[in-house]
């Protein structure tokens, strides 16, 4: 995969959230979760779940009893060990996939990566993304990366990434703070903040780069769910 594909999905998954009711908005790391349980249609263990996501334990019982609550997978004993509850993924759940995935590939401008694309697909791109965790911090590092200027407004960041205002504001604050970007006034208007990465922080975002470069975008299941699954690299 790389990054402008990246960038696109979850751009655009960004907007479609943000949209949504407070009530009933997931997270990019739930909505992925709910792509791989509806990809592999088959019950799954917490534990593997969590290992998907490089997840903590605690971590993936919050997001699972979140999903459970909005009647979106159903949690039940594993059968060989209690302790290790198992997920799939319900009807309704499967009907709110296919809506959030039409509407993300619905947010994507065209002349945009994967503008093209199917809702099929954004699935098995957000199943894939799902095994890499991004902060709110880490979009921003990319989004100033992945720009054609040396540096961006923070009202260019929020157009870049569909993140609300506060929230990238809070994350420039915090990445000036660790050294990795710079904060600067226009000229023309002490009122508008420009920022651009530092070379601590180019270095940050090229090695989130490296590991977007890494995930893979799985192909249909062969044969029974049981089957090995085709991998295609996107890179």
């Amino acid at each position: 995969m790389d990054l402008k594909e990246f960038m696109s999905v979850r751009r655009a998954y960004n907007i479609v959230r943000q949209a949504g009711s407070s009530e009933e908005r997931l997270t990019f790391e739930e909505f992925a979760i709910l792509c791989r349980l509806e990809i592999a249609d088959e019950p799954m263990k917490t534990s593997a779940i969590a290992e998907y996501q490089g997840a903590l334990r605690p971590t993936m019982t919050h997001r699972t009893n979140h999903l459970a609550a909005l009647g979106l997978i159903e949690r039940a004993e594993g059968a060989e060990d209690r302790r290790n509850v198992v997920c799939s993924i319900s009807e309704r759940g499967r009907a709110r996939v296919e809506e959030l995935s039409d509407l993300t590939r619905a947010q994507i401008p065209t002349g945009r990566a994967l503008s093209r694309t199917s809702a099929e697909r954004i699935r098995k791109y957000a199943d894939a993304m799902g095994s890499l965790f991004c902060k709110a911090g880490d979009l921003v590092l990319l989004g100033l990366y992945a720009s054609e200027s040396d540096s961006l407004t923070i009202m260019q960041i929020v157009d870049a990434l569909g993140l609300l205002q506060p929230t990238v504001s809070m994350s420039v604050s915090s990445l000036v703070e660790r050294g990795l970007a710079t904060r600067s006034h226009d000229a023309a208007g002490a009122h508008t903040t420009s920022v651009s990465l530092t070379e601590e922080g180019v270095r940050a975002a090229e090695s989130l780069v490296e590991a977007i470069e890494g995930v893979v975008v799985r192909r249909k299941l062969r044969g029974s769910r049981k089957a090995a699954e085709a991998e295609e690299s996107v890179a």
